[in-house]
């Protein structure tokens, strides 16, 4: 479990970081780039309480 946890934190990270890559050169972030980030927050504090719980 903590494997996941850290490859959806890192997949977090990098997205993130291409996000950032969009808005630098001067690019709109799509609608749908918000709804990939919220889902991928949410999927990563799942996975913690679910770690957190099972511990």
């Amino acid at each position: 479990m903590l494997y996941f946890l850290i490859a959806v934190a890192v997949a977090l990270l990098v997205y993130a970081g291409v996000l950032v890559s969009y808005v630098r050169k001067g690019r709109r972030i799509p609608p749908s780039a918000y709804l990939v980030l919220a889902g991928l927050n949410g999927l990563l504090l799942a996975a913690i309480l679910a770690w957190a719980i099972a511990r």
